[in-house]
């Protein structure tokens, strides 16, 4: 008796049918129907203050201030408010707000660039894009280049030299790399002993006799002090490789896991030789473009 008491009342709409079949009365939550209300009335607010609805073959413009904006060709255009707009708008403030930093950059040294957390900043940042959309294809992402095909630009090793005005230099006019093959001129055995000499100077263990024989062909009928130097650290007018720094640019010593793996890249290299071709900017980039792609790579080096 007393739980028919304690029993909650369930609210109804009054409406029964023969006589005690009851309509419930379950209203929704009032969170949702605020909720709800609110959508509308933002729905509204939208349809009238941005573009909205199909009219024929056009739409409602809404009754948002008109944008206007000039696009780099220099062509002012005026319209109604649209996201398009809204975006060439913010292109054209992007690129007003960059110019000053553009001038600065122009107007600095390198140096002076370096020096300053701003200017580097913004002119790591921007050529950092220009990098991937430009160099990154031979050079990797990162810079780390392929072995046998494009230079490490991380190793501070430079072909070319690694100045600022060197590394412009090569940007502005590309790099020509040739390095010749010997197999028709030396015998097969003179070609095994230069490659022994070659990975002697890096620390290599080779066979020491055939190593001595492979110096007299390196300085002699092999000719190659001419580009690599007697000292054999290489010559970097002409882009000749240092042999002596552990650094393999086009033969993969450094991948090979075995001794005989490795002379048998050197060998592979003194045989065919190689040649490598680096395409000029000067064309396709702005001065400021590859200047700033310039402070970029340098700082990729190991020296900084």
């Amino acid at each position: 008796m007393s739980s028919e008491k304690n029993k909650p009342t369930v609210q109804t709409t009054g409406h029964a049918w023969d006589g005690d079949l009851q309509e419930y009365n379950n209203p929704l939550p009032n969170w949702w129907l605020w909720t709800f209300y609110a959508s509308a009335i933002f729905a509204l607010v939208y349809w009238v203050l941005y573009p909205a609805w199909p009219v024929g073959d056009s739409y409602t413009k809404g009754v948002m201030n008109n944008i206007t904006y000039t696009t780099s060709d220099g062509k002012t255009t005026t319209t109604h408010w649209n996201t398009r707009a809204l975006y060439l708008k913010e292109m054209q403030e992007a690129r007003e707000s960059q110019k000053q930093y553009l001038e600065d950059i122009n107007a600095s040294t390198f140096e002076q660039i370096a020096s300053s957390e701003e200017k580097s900043a913004f002119a790591y940042s921007s050529a950092k894009v220009l990098f991937a959309d430009n160099c990154a294809a031979c050079h990797q992402t990162g810079g780390d280049g392929v072995i046998g095909y494009y230079p490490n630009l991380l190793d501070d090793a430079w072909l070319w030299g690694g100045s600022y005005s060197k590394i412009q230099e090569s940007i502005n006019n590309g790099r020509n790399g040739s390095m010749p093959g010997f197999k028709a001129s030396l015998t097969t055995k003179q070609v095994s002993d230069v490659a022994d000499y070659v990975l002697s100077l890096s620390g290599n263990n080779v066979d020491a006799s055939a190593a001595k024989r492979g110096k007299k062909v390196f300085a002699g009928q092999g000719g190659c002090v001419a580009c690599h130097g007697a000292d054999a650290k290489g010559q970097t007018f002409m882009g000749s490789a240092n042999l002596t720094d552990k650094i393999w640019t086009i033969a993969d010593v450094d991948g090979a896991d075995t001794a005989e793996a490795k002379k048998a890249a050197v060998v592979d290299l003194v045989n065919n030789g190689k040649t490598r071709q680096m395409p000029a900017w000067k064309e396709r980039l702005s001065a400021t473009e590859i200047k700033i792609l310039t402070f970029y790579v340098k700082q990729l080096s190991a020296s900084k």
